[in-house]
This record gives structure tokens, sequence and C-alpha cells, in this order.
């Protein structure tokens, strides 16, 4: 194996472990004012690192069967948290597959408990030794799941920060043009 093939691995279980990690703590301290914009910043970078995954020759397990590594840890605790944290954004829908377009309803919570998943499951095989296990799955699994399911989010999540920079309301707006009408109508030599 190559110093390089051991970097891009150790890379990859890093970015996975630190999304966890960020989540879990996103999650715990309930702040749904930063938790945007900070879920934004976290599921882009681990998208970054399923882009990598998903532009390398597909990697092969050694064994048919995936080798048990014990229970999927409980994030219930953490989809629960995430849904109240995020109560007023939560629910989103977007299209699966743009080349079968079908809208889905989805909620960002539900996502990114399975997101999580996927990425757990890969990790208890990196840190169980098995690291083309690990690899393999965190690669199938951003192929089939966690890559779609982050991208949308990722879009739902931009969707959210958009609206709140760009959006006015168009009735503060209306008043202050009306007063700036009335104002501008008295004065010497300023037409509207």
């Amino acid at each position: 194996m190559t110093e390089d093939q051991i970097r891009f691995e150790e890379q990859i279980a890093d970015s996975v472990t630190s999304f966890l990690l960020a989540l879990r703590e996103i999650a715990r301290e309930g702040n749904g004012a930063q938790a945007v914009s900070l879920l934004l910043l976290e599921i882009s970078q681990v998208l970054l690192a399923g882009a990598r995954l998903g532009a390398q020759t597909d990697f092969t397990p050694r064994e048919e069967f995936q080798p048990d590594v014990g229970p999927e840890a409980d994030i219930d605790e953490l989809r629960l948290r995430l849904a109240d944290m995020l109560e007023g954004v939560d629910a989103y829908t977007f299209v699966f597959d743009p080349y079968v377009p079908e809208v889905v309803e989805s909620r960002l919570s539900d996502d990114l408990a399975s997101i999580a998943i996927d990425l757990e499951n890969g990790l208890r095989h990196f840190r169980a030794g098995d690291v083309d296990e690990a690899l393999w799955w965190w690669q199938f699994s951003y192929v089939n799941n966690w890559g779609n399911l982050a991208g949308a989010a990722l879009n739902a999540l931009l969707t959210v920060v958009a609206h709140d920079r760009f959006d006015t309301d168009f009735e503060e707006n209306a008043e202050a043009a009306a007063v700036t009408d009335e104002m501008l109508e008295g004065a010497p030599g300023v037409q509207p």
C-alpha cells in the first residue's frame, strides 16, 4: 500500500469522524440560529469526502458479506434533537432523481440521521481495522444513499440561508415607498 493510499484512507476517516462529532455537537447545543449555517458547512465538507470516494475506482471488500462490527449507533435522540431545533425548516421537498423527476417529501432531521448511520457504519469497520470494507461501504452508501441525501439537505439549508438574507417584507417596502413618494411630492424640483 502506498503512502498516498494510506493518507487518502485517513483523510476520509477524519472527514467522517469530524462530521459525526459536529452533527452531535450541533444537535446537543440546540441553537437553531447557528445550526443552519453550521450544518451547511459540515455537509459541504463531508460531501467533499464523498466526491473523493465517488471519483475512485470501485473499492472491493475482502469478503462477500459485510463482517459484523456490532450494533448500529442509536441515533434516535440525535434525530429528535435536530427535529426540535430545525422545527420551522425541517420539512422540505426535493427531486430524488433528476432523470426521473419525482418530488420527494422529507425532513432534514431524518436525512441527517440517515447520513450519520451510513457514515458511522463505515467508521466502525475502519476502527476495527477493516479499511477495505470501510472504504467500500462509504463509497457504496455515498453513491446509493447519503450522497443524494446530503446534496438535497445542502440545497435545502442553502435555500434557508438565501431566504433569510434576500427575502424582503413587501408590506414594509410598500410603506417605505409611500412615505418616500409623499416626501418627494412636496419637494421643489424633484419628480418621482
